[in-house]
């Protein structure tokens, strides 16, 4: 039977995102102190939830919208961490340096202190999608963080496409990985297209929790920016791949579930993958591609 620190309640904010900074933060914080009040241990934000997503176009004025870590928005969300004892996730355009720019996660304790960061490894270069532009790779790994409510994975939107990934942070010990995530249609796709699309984002991060044994969580945002439509559908998962929660396509949400961290051993002595991993037969990995 699952002991009380089995049990986490886990939150995920999906948002639509105003040009202003500072209404974003306000917003999210809001929607945090809700979610805090409802129950949840752990509050995930949405990629970049401090702006309207910038990557549509290469414009370095949008540089203006980084920031360092620690800085005003981890201040701010410690803060909140701090009065209602819950674990923070948020999502931060990070300026690291002059010229070196990050797409980073921050994982943030009870006591306010950011206790994790990771920096988005997988950079997507797309139509309207031109993070090259803006983000250096991430070169923190692929870990888990340890927290009071569970082990904690974070990746970030392209991350959630690659196995590989979501592999490597549960080797670290990720009990639950998080996604926050950025992602919608140009509004030149068919409409035939767009449910396609929806699926095969859903399945992979599902795959990635059957394959791994853990939970999923991915939080994306809503709303209409530029020539984007974000889709939503922001959704958790337990490790059998069953969806425990799913968020509207069009509105904002904060979106609530409980985990039971139990349920990982359970699922894995009957699928033990791990187990049977054949470590020794994978070195062609670290290949691109073996012709």
């Amino acid at each position: 039977m699952a002991s009380h620190s089995d049990k986490v309640a886990i939150g995920l904010i999906q948002m639509s995102c105003a040009a202003e900074p500072r209404l974003n933060l306000d917003k999210a914080i809001a929607k945090i102190e809700d979610a805090a009040k409802r129950g949840a241990n752990i509050v995930c934000t949405q990629e970049l939830f401090g702006g309207h997503y910038p990557c549509q176009v290469e414009d370095p004025k949008f540089f203006d919208l980084a920031e360092p870590i620690p800085g005003p928005t981890t201040e701010a969300l410690g803060a909140v961490a701090k009065a209602r004892k819950i674990i923070i996730v948020a999502s931060i355009f990070e300026r690291r340096a002059a010229g070196v720019y990050h797409n980073t996660a921050a994982v943030i304790d009870e006591a306010g202190k950011i206790v994790g960061r990771y920096r988005k490894m997988h950079i997507p270069d797309d139509p309207r999608y031109y993070e090259k532009y803006y983000f250096t790779p991430g070169d923190l790994d692929f870990v888990a963080h340890p927290t009071s409510r569970g082990s904690v994975g974070v990746l970030v939107c392209w991350d959630q496409w690659f196995p590989e990934a979501a592999r490597l942070t549960a080797m670290a010990g990720a009990q639950i990985l998080f996604y926050p995530t950025a992602i919608g249609w140009w509004h030149g796709e068919p409409a035939k297209v767009r449910p396609k699309q929806v699926n095969a984002w859903e399945t992979i991060q599902r795959s990635h929790a059957i394959a791994n044994g853990v939970f999923v969580a991915a939080v994306n945002r809503v709303g209409v920016e530029g020539e984007l439509e974000f889709w939503g559908d922001s959704f958790l998962v337990d490790p059998f791949g069953e969806v425990i929660a799913r968020a509207s396509a069009t509105a904002e949400e904060t979106l609530l579930a409980e985990c039971d961290l139990a349920k990982i051993e359970q699922v894995r002595r009957n699928w033990p993958f791990l187990r049977d991993r054949r470590i020794d037969a994978y070195a062609d990995l670290t290949r691109r591609y073996r012709s």
